[in-house]
């Protein structure tokens, strides 16, 4: 069965780091396109950003939104069948529950969604909270 799972959200402190972990389970998620979303209390799904998928073992071309602010990293790790994301310089207004998904398209090659709407699989989701 084809799941996505979310890991590694908690509580973190204002200017502190933390990286989720999104894991792919009965297929390589590093082989396919993922997006990682977010959705604070009250407000709409925002995008985070993407890495593309691609048959070869290679790290990926990430994009990101531009309220990633360059604060947001995305990576894939093949020996682990994971896409990261990595946040740094985490405030108060980045607690959300924050999503990875994918379209499930094989090897793709370049590119990747910044829509939600482009993705069919999604994970359940982690708690990220923000605050001293």
């Amino acid at each position: 069965q084809v799941q996505l799972v979310e890991s590694g959200g908690g509580l973190v402190q204002p200017g502190g780091s933390r990286t989720l972990t999104c894991s792919g389970s009965g297929f390589h998620l590093p082989y396919y396109r993922v997006g990682w979303f977010r959705q604070a209390p009250g407000k709409e799904r925002e995008v985070i950003g993407c890495i593309d998928g691609d048959g070869r073992e290679y790290r990926g071309v990430p994009v990101y939104s531009d309220s990633a602010e360059s604060r947001f990293t995305i990576s894939k790790d093949y020996t682990d069948n994971t896409v990261h994301l990595q946040m740094n310089f985490l405030r108060p207004e980045d607690t959300a529950v924050y999503y990875c998904a994918t379209d499930l398209v094989l090897n793709a090659g370049p590119g990747c969604y910044l829509k939600s709407q482009k993705y069919d699989r999604w994970g359940q989701g982690t708690q990220v909270t923000v605050a001293s």
